[in-house]
């Protein structure tokens, strides 16, 4: 959160609790007030040191690629690309593969404490990744993550020590949070990096993408 941000918070919330006591009683101003402390709860919970994430690779170790899904991997192009990076082609050292996925809660699930629907979505998206990089070769780990893109990342790459990392999503318009996390990923990463945008499958007769553009 940007500094700035912080004070207009705090005297919203101070502001709403005083306008409840003077409009609605004690009771509403109480309930407001309790709302508040939740809302000043979880963005404190949210909030995070911006440095380095995970240490340079050892050129010594073995590479061990971090592939995180925000959608399932299953077009042709994008199973190739990952195949490609965990040397299956033969032009680079094998890695080993982890697949994560992060649990995209939504925000009516997270006020009613309902993570299993976000937690299934994220089960189904690493069991259609998973067997899809199979059929390339690729043998992968998989594990579900924190819904925070960054913080999933972060948390991984503490315990499983990746030397490089790809993050799947789909386009900016598509999913705008997952490219805020590739932006904040790619300048604190010190891992390599490496972003795989994939655009959703046209329509017959539709003109558009069908795989993945790279970039980072």
């Amino acid at each position: 959160m940007a500094p700035w941000k912080l004070p207009l918070l705090v005297l919203a919330i101070v502001v709403s609790i005083v306008g409840a006591f003077l409009l609605g009683g004690p009771g509403v101003g109480v309930a407001i007030g309790a709302l508040a402390a939740v809302v000043l709860i979880y963005w404190a919970a949210r909030m995070r040191p911006r440095g380095g994430i995970g240490e340079a690779p050892d050129p010594q170790l073995r590479r061990r690629l971090l592939v995180v899904v925000s959608r399932p991997v299953e077009d042709p192009r994008t199973t190739a690309t990952i195949a490609g990076e965990a040397g299956i082609d033969g032009r680079r050292d094998l890695a080993e593969v982890m697949i994560l996925a992060p649990a995209r809660i939504g925000f009516l699930d997270r006020w009613a404490s309902d993570l299993e629907p976000a937690r299934r979505e994220a089960q189904e998206t690493l069991v259609i990744s998973v067997a899809s990089l199979a059929k390339v070769g690729v043998v992968a780990e998989a594990r579900v993550g924190d819904e925070d893109i960054v913080q999933a990342v972060e948390d991984q790459v503490g315990t499983f020590a990746a030397t490089e990392v790809i993050l799947v999503t789909a386009t900016d318009e598509e999913d705008p949070h997952a490219a805020a996390a590739a932006a904040e990923l790619a300048t604190r990463l010190r891992t390599g990096f490496r972003r795989l945008v994939v655009e959703d499958r046209p329509e017959p007769g539709d003109v558009g993408a069908d795989g993945p553009v790279a970039s980072g």
